[in-house]
């Protein structure tokens, strides 16, 4: 196994990590404490996520001998800051999580449930996540509107590095957000005390409570939006790069980390869509068999940021929430455009697809259960409608 480890493999998972943690953190924040979490809650869901992440991609990789990338799910974060608080606070948003992760075992174990997932229409599943999504991708325009010497910088720093790099866009934004934070925003007298009594990890357990809105608001649509967005192109980006994983026990392991994360504040790990193809790519190595190092590698970066979440969590709350919200929001601008197309790109699902969008959009519950539960549902109903017509 050693013989396999390569300097190539160390440089790509150690940028794999960065990239990952970096690009998207802030979603998560953002959605743990859109749902109720308090700081340290959301800094135990941060850190719980990352360690989680990192053991999940060293075991599988090392057992499967293949570049198993894993991720949190970034979707699901965005699912969450759009949902809003649910009745029982966090502990039944962890209830959710909790409820997710078991049905994300199940669909790898039993294979009725996982064909039940994939047969849902991909233009209502990307219809779905475009109308999670689209809330945040507002945010930047919101940044430059409080203030656009704080917010320009971040959006600027985006588009410029983006225009060159794809890769670093966001990293490119989270580095203007420090300078920013730490020339711009005038810090609190405690700031440095706040800092420094973070740097030892911190564990928040959370009890789950288990309710009918916490299960149709949080646990069923997270679980669609986790499998449909994230471990069902994990899957395809292994075979694209010549793998030929078996996707139900990878789905599986993915769930039974999602479940041991939860009741520390994680909401849900999946198998890694964008950073797959860095880790399964040639730039990890010539040799396919080798590339399984740049994943294990990967997930050593996921387990020290983990352990470093208290700090990172800390350093953003010192900052206004729009920017914070901002970087989120440019991190999803490319998950937008990309669900947004693949929804109404065949004509036949379209008014369908639109009507999922614009509930979900919406952001407005009934009977205490989210938007994008009742959007799905309005789609799937749409679709159904105009089918029957039509075979009538």
């Amino acid at each position: 196994m050693l013989r396999d480890f390569s300097l190539q493999s160390l440089f790509m998972g150690l940028l794999t990590a960065f990239v990952g943690f970096a690009s998207s953190f802030a979603v998560v924040l953002h959605g743990l404490t859109g749902v109720g979490a308090s700081e340290a809650q959301a800094a135990s869901g941060l850190m719980a996520l990352s360690v989680a992440m990192g053991v999940c991609a060293i075991v599988l990789s090392l057992a499967t001998r293949m570049p198993v990338s894993i991720a949190w799910s970034t979707p699901g974060g965005a699912l969450l800051a759009s949902s809003g608080a649910v009745a029982g606070g966090f502990n039944t948003a962890v209830g959710g999580f909790l409820i997710c992760g078991a049905l994300i075992v199940v669909a790898g174990l039993w294979k009725p449930l996982g064909r039940a997932v994939a047969a849902i229409p991909a233009a209502l599943a990307n219809a779905m996540l475009a109308g999670v999504l689209i809330g945040l991708c507002f945010a930047p325009v919101k940044a430059i509107a409080f203030n656009p010497l704080f917010g320009l910088p971040i959006v600027l720093a985006w588009a410029v590095v983006g225009s060159i790099n794809r890769l670093f866009a966001v990293p490119a934004a989270l580095l203007a957000f420090i300078l920013v934070l730490a020339f711009g925003v005038e810090m609190p007298a405690d700031a440095m005390t706040r800092l420094s009594t973070t740097l030892v990890p911190h564990i928040e357990w959370v009890t789950p409570a288990f309710t009918v809105a916490g299960l149709v608001s949080i646990g069923l649509p997270l679980f669609i939006v986790t499998m449909a967005s994230q471990n069902i192109p994990g899957i395809a980006v292994l075979k694209v790069n010549g793998y030929e994983p078996q996707p139900g026990p990878l789905f599986a392991a993915t769930g039974l980390f999602s479940v041991l994360s939860a009741p520390f504040g994680g909401h849900a790990v999946n198998l890694a869509a964008i950073t797959a193809a860095m880790c399964a790519g040639e730039d990890a190595h010539r040799d396919p068999a080798r590339r399984y190092w740049s994943a294990i590698v990967a997930g050593a970066g996921y387990i020290v940021f983990g352990l470093l979440a208290a700090t990172v969590t800390a350093f953003v709350s010192l900052a206004p929430p729009v920017l914070i919200q901002a970087v989120a929001g440019l991190a999803l601008i490319s998950a937008f455009a990309g669900s947004a197309m693949a929804a109404f790109k065949e004509a036949d699902g379209r008014e369908a697809a639109a009507v999922t969008f614009l509930v979900t959009a919406s952001g407005v519950s009934f009977a205490g259960v989210s938007g994008a539960f009742w959007g799905l549902l309005a789609g799937g109903l749409m679709l159904a409608l105009a089918r029957f017509t039509k075979s009538r």
